[in-house]
């Protein structure tokens, strides 16, 4: 066992068994979804009643959907400007990463305003918004998703925390 697991073996002992057996679904969770420190999430989950599994989920989706989505076969032609440069001789695979570039800087921008709830000093209209992780109902938590934006990043699937979108 290494270091890693023995810390984690260590943590999971302290616990009320109802928190032992979440922790332990969660991980299993965390781990199928492809989370490389999921005993991490976890612990933030427990220990602080963050939402990180719904963190998570929302943007690793962000990612394979919105940015990542833009390498799949074919989704470059749905675009006419993009058929033409390809008709014209552009490269592909730079168009792909130009696309999924922009695309990261789109959704960063859209988190980063979920994220700050309508900032009242700056539109001057008394509104706002959260991001809320929901139960399997649909019904709210009332555990937010904040921060979203600081992590977007690490969220690639990749491993690579989007270094490839600036090469």
């Amino acid at each position: 066992m290494d270091d890693a697991e023995a810390t984690w073996r260590s943590w999971l002992s302290g616990l009320a068994p109802s928190k032992r057996s979440a922790a332990e679904s969660l991980r299993a969770q965390f781990e199928a979804l492809g989370a490389a420190d999921a005993p991490d999430w976890v612990k933030s989950e427990i220990d602080e009643n963050r939402p990180e599994l719904a963190r998570f989920v929302l943007l690793r989706s962000l990612w394979r959907g919105a940015i990542d989505g833009w390498a799949s076969p074919g989704a470059l032609e749905q675009v006419a400007a993009a058929r033409r440069l390809l008709d014209a001789g552009a490269d592909r695979d730079d168009l792909v990463l130009l696309a999924r570039a922009v695309a990261y800087e789109a959704v960063f921008a859209a988190v980063d305003e979920l994220d700050s709830g309508g900032d009242v000093n700056v539109s001057g209209v008394d509104v706002g918004w959260v991001v809320m992780e929901s139960g399997e109902d649909g019904s709210p938590t009332a555990r937010l998703l904040t921060g979203l934006h600081e992590d977007l990043l690490t969220m690639d699937p990749s491993g690579r925390d989007g270094a490839e979108l600036w090469r």
